[in-house]
């Protein structure tokens, strides 16, 4: 997994991108973190993060038209890769063997 590690941040915001779909930019894509988790997010920190993993290959962005409501502004648009998408199973999986090999025991009332 060398070179696809994901940050907990990174891997939330490119689930985000993920569940956003055609519509994740910057202000969407903070907005559905801080709506999911509950925890403050800054835009600033999302657009890092979003750089990050474009830097990786784990996303793509391209400018959108530019709107009225934005002053003519154009939106950076991000989508997730195929490199993205297997980072995420990666992660995913991993974190599943854990969970598969925590005790039941542990959960029903044990000391953990």
């Amino acid at each position: 997994m060398k070179g696809t590690y994901l940050g907990e941040f990174e891997e939330i915001v490119l689930l985000a991108v993920c569940v956003l779909g055609e519509d994740a930019y910057g202000v969407s894509i903070t907005d559905e973190i801080n709506g999911q988790t509950g925890r403050p997010v800054h835009l600033s920190g999302v657009h890092t993060a979003l750089y990050r993993l474009e830097e990786k290959g784990l996303v793509a962005s391209q400018l959108g038209g530019a709107t009225a409501s934005r002053g003519g502004r154009r939106k950076r648009l991000f989508t997730v890769t195929a490199a993205g998408k297997r980072a995420l199973r990666e992660a995913r999986d991993l974190r599943n063997q854990f969970w598969n090999r925590i005790p039941a025991l542990l959960w029903e009332g044990g000391t953990a």
